[in-house]
């Protein structure tokens, strides 16, 4: 090869091969420098089931050919063993990479939604030489399932086996969770405890993303040198990193991270409800991610190729609107509660105002000059008189050092207001005690299911609201539960969770702006309280996104405590934040995103904008710092940037449209998952019913069960990665309770959430990906040599091969698969194999009569091979083709970026961006057709010869 690497093997996923005098299955193969590097599974009897990788240039590996095949006749009851042969290949062959239709997501636990099917079809989008997308949809659209459905049809397609997920600390659960109850994708969660648990199990040296092959992980664990060192070592099938917005700052620790990973995964989703901040370098960072030819080298983003990375929706965009219904309940108008303040906070307010706001001498005594500091301590004491004081002890502590006259002024200036704070903590605060009103109007209570979250800034302020509401709401103390970044990753799980069972104690959550982001809130609870303002439009809705999201039943009812000193001044300049609210509310039904308005693009540059134009000391023009929603241009004032998203989302321009989303058809020998199951589970233990305890409860009821015996713990490994309290609590390793419809997996869902003690369902829904069937499938063929050709008798007119060519690329992936009924006289491609199957009679119940000489059917098995062979290459060009077209015109954009950058001036970013440049082109070599392989699957002859 012109690269210096050895030479390939023809070998593909099904090929058989032998190593070291063992026998060994290929479940995925790639090129590499050292040859073909292969991972295998054991076939022979000393290494059966054991996983293992060989690289060609290393092992001398010798491929079974596939024409010294042996025919043998299947002698199970109405050829049971064949039909699971011809399933389970089915099942694992991968569909090609080229497929565009969804195969297994349409089939998995998920609502049929066709906007989520949009966006996995566009992930998948052929014309994309690699899976790479920015799921940008609004808050509450189901980002988390797109991304479900999008890892699932990866699967399918062979390009899953090593995923890593980075999310926040907080939803690590919540992510497993979702990918496992309804996408049957299991996943270890590498929380505190879970690395505990690696420490304990894995030498220090072992890189623990190639022992634990999909991993879900929270992006401040991974910045760690430890864990950094570690990915440089690996090469991913797909990474996903949720709140992606936090990757745009090309000097973060987190951009790192993410140029770490980019050019390590094949597929790459980046998911974020607020893409950008409204610097088109920073989207640029973003876009380079996912592909680095769409941005110049010059910075200049081609937004022909972005919105091809793209897809963005909002809850108003019409193929959301006409899906979502009654499934997510219109948000009312916002509740505005003003707060008539009490003696102690007006005196308060009105020290801060003349002393620190609007002091007569002109001068605040700040001795740091701070001309915010004073904005500082307002925004404390709007949160609460609590706040206000932990904002004066630290302040004082900072000066305690220091002696000159400003000090020493500004310390006189804290203590007095420290007195004043302690006078006002004495009482009960009016905001506190309007709050506890509402709650109880509400019918939170002792004796009451209702739920309520409350959302408040300052963790000072969190504890004081737990502790006052708990004794005037009566509530015992699990009732009441604070959340915020202090926590352990562990203890914030907790927390989240407890909210959203039905059964937990929990009726009030305290929460500060860390739960504003991913977190689901709305299974039990329609009320949001916010107890302070954040002085920031986006993060009002992304607080207002936690339960105002698709699946909310009930009307989610938001309401802000608004405090009203007397200080006319100060009291003025407060109507911003009231503006804030109803501004914000106009903007969701109106643009669909509220960031647009100020324009600002993050929380923190809307808050500094809206401090200083407090902090000016002259009026606030409200609309001119948050200008009505009709003020703005036609395209929303959104600028560029957003005009580009808000093309990537428009089904009007797009290629893919709802309505034109495909599904492939589901070829199957079974009516159903469950026969499937069964039949497997008949071949690998005769009478699973007395050993296994196996019981179908169908028609009585969709649940089917079985034991975990000593002589099945196996299957154990396959399961050991999910949570410990999960297959602790529902006795996973004793019993598996599985549920075998759609209707009964959601009903466990939903009696998990509302009624019991764990969130995990019972009975888990028996999925197309469900570890459970691919396991009983590999005990039912244990026996089954690989190299052997199972003979059997049906509807065919001569001794007839079925066989499988597949077309692989440098990686391993398939680019095309052809099925092929061969004969001594020709090779059929069959391009509807279901149809084969039915004329065939193969996907019915089948008779053996026994008695069946596969002599024949030997002696033509070498020329049918090579039939086949000929057959493949020549049913194949078109796919080579077309792989080879769409590879060309990706290095045709990587040789223009390049011939760009070599015009201008070497810089060192720019050196780095070639260098990304260089990898990728790499890669994309990888992708050229490299291996065709025939494989014989069924050798069939016609009913009623000998």
């Amino acid at each position: 090869m012109g690269d210096g690497r050895t030479a390939t093997l023809n070998v593909a996923p099904g090929s058989v091969i032998s190593v070291r005098d063992e026998e060994w299955l290929v479940t995925a193969a790639e090129d590499s420098a050292q040859g073909t590097l292969v991972h295998v599974r054991g076939l022979s009897e000393l290494v059966r089931d054991t996983q293992a990788s060989f690289y060609s240039g290393l092992d001398e590996i010798t491929v079974v050919d596939p024409r010294h095949a042996r025919v043998v006749a299947d002698t199970s009851p109405g050829y049971r063993l064949s039909k699971l042969h011809l399933e389970t290949t089915l099942r694992k062959t991968p569909h090609p990479t080229t497929e565009a239709r969804l195969t297994v997501s349409t089939r998995t636990l998920a609502d049929p939604l066709r906007y989520q099917q949009l966006a996995a079809a566009k992930a998948l989008d052929p014309e994309s030489i690699r899976p790479r997308i920015l799921l940008a949809d609004a808050v509450g659209l189901g980002k988390t399932f797109e991304i479900g459905m999008i890892l699932a049809e990866l699967a399918a397609r062979g390009r899953a086996e090593r995923i890593l997920i980075v999310t926040p600390r907080h939803v690590l659960e919540q992510f497993q969770q979702e990918m496992w109850a309804h996408f049957a994708l299991p996943f270890v969660r590498l929380d505190s405890a879970g690395i505990q648990k690696v420490r304990q199990k894995l030498p220090a040296s072992r890189n623990p993303f190639t022992y634990f092959k999909r991993a879900i992980i929270s992006i401040d664990t991974l910045k760690s040198a430890q864990y950094r060192a570690h990915l440089e070592k690996m090469r991913f099938d797909a990474v996903v990193i949720d709140e992606s917005h936090n990757l745009s700052n090309s000097q973060t620790l987190n951009n790192q991270l993410a140029r770490l990973l980019a050019p390590r995964t094949d597929a790459l989703i980046l998911a974020s409800a607020t893409p950008h901040n409204g610097n088109q370098a920073s989207f640029a960072e973003l876009i380079r991610l996912l592909d680095p030819t769409a941005v110049s080298p010059e910075g200049e983003i081609d937004e022909a190729a972005a919105s091809r990375l793209i897809i963005r929706r909002h809850r108003y965009s019409p193929e959301v609107a006409e899906e979502v219904g009654q499934d997510w309940a219109e948000r009312p108008e916002p509740k505005n509660l003003l707060v008539e303040a009490t003696d102690a906070e007006n005196a308060l307010a009105a020290e801060i105002a003349e002393t620190w706001l609007y002091p007569s001498t002109g001068t605040a005594p700040s001795a740091s000059g701070n001309r915010l500091f004073g904005w500082t301590l307002a925004k404390a004491f709007l949160s609460s008189p609590a706040a206000l004081m932990e904002t004066i002890t630290e302040r004082l502590k900072r000066l305690e050092a220091q002696t000159s006259e400003d000090v020493r002024r500004e310390r006189d200036a804290l203590t007095r207001l420290r007195e004043l704070t302690e006078a006002a903590l004495a009482e009960p605060g009016a905001k506190l005690t309007r709050l506890a009103e509402e709650l109880k109007a509400i019918g939170v209570g002792p004796r009451s299911d209702r739920r309520a979250v409350v959302f408040a800034e300052r963790v000072a302020t969190l504890h004081h609201l737990a502790d006052q509401l708990a004794t005037q709401l009566k509530l015992p103390d699990k009732a009441v539960q604070v959340l915020h970044g202090g926590l352990s990753d562990v203890e914030q799980q907790r927390i989240v969770d407890e909210f959203k069972r039905g059964s937990a104690d929990v009726r009030l959550l305290i929460t500060g702006d860390m739960a504003s982001e991913g977190v689901n809130l709305h299974a039990q609870c329609h009320h949001l309280f916010h107890y302070d303002i954040p002085w920031s439009l986006i993060r009002l809705e992304q607080r207002n996104g936690r339960i105002d999201r698709y699946g909310q039943q009930h009307p989610p009812q938001i309401s802000t405590l608004l405090l009203t000193p007397d200080h006319d001044q100060f009291r003025g300049d407060l109507r911003v934040f009231t503006a804030l609210i109803e501004k914000e509310h106009a903007a969701h039904r109106v643009l669909h995103d509220v960031a647009s308005l100020m324009g600002k693009g993050t929380a923190a540059a809307e808050e500094k904008a809206i401090m200083e134009a407090l902090a000016a000391q002259q009026p606030v023009e409200v609309d001119e710092l948050v200008p009505d929603v009709e003020d703005l241009d036609d395209d929303g004032g959104w600028g560029e940037i957003e005009a580009m998203l808000a093309s990537a989302g428009s089904t009007e321009e797009t290629a893919y449209p709802a309505e034109t989303v495909r599904r492939s058809p589901h070829v199957s020998l079974y009516g159903s998952e469950v026969e499937y199951l069964e039949q497997a589970l008949q071949q690998a233990f005769e009478d699973p019913h007395s050993k296994l305890g196996w019981t179908n409860h169908q028609p009585d009821s969709a649940i089917a069960e079985f034991e975990v015996t000593a002589e099945i713990s196996d299957l154990r490994r396959r399961l050991e990665n999910l949570p410990q309290d999960y297959l602790s609590e529902r006795r996973v390793f004793e019993r598996i309770r599985l549920a075998t419809s759609k209707e009964q997996g959601r009903q466990q869902l939903h009696r998990a959430r509302a009624q019991e003690t764990i969130t995990w369902p019972e009975a888990h829904y028996l999925g197309p990906l469900h570890p459970v069937t691919d396991w009983a499938a590999d005990r039912a063929l244990a026996e089954l040599s690989r190299n052997e050709v199972l003979a059997l008798r049906a509807r065919v007119e001569m001794p007839t091969f079925l066989m499988l060519g597949t077309v692989s690329n440098r990686r391993g992936h398939l680019l095309s698969r052809v099925w092929m009924a061969v004969n001594a006289y020709y090779a059929e491609p069959l391009s509807d194999l279901a149809e084969w199957l039915d004329r065939t009679g193969l996907n019915g119940r089948l008779r053996n009569p026994g008695s069946l000489d596969p002599t024949p059917l030997q002696d033509l098995l070498p020329d049918a091979v090579m039939k086949a062979q000929a057959s493949l290459s020549q049913a194949s060009a078109a796919a080579r083709q077309d792989a080879q077209r769409r590879l060309e015109e990706w290095l045709g954009r990587a040789r223009s970026w390049e011939q760009q950058a070599n015009a201008l001036t070497s810089r060192a970013e720019l050196r780095s961006r070639r260098e990304r440049i260089h990898q990728e082109k790499q890669l994309a070599e990888d992708l050229r057709p490299a291996q065709e392989l025939v494989r014989p699957l069924l050798a069939v002859l016609p009913e009623g010869d000998a």
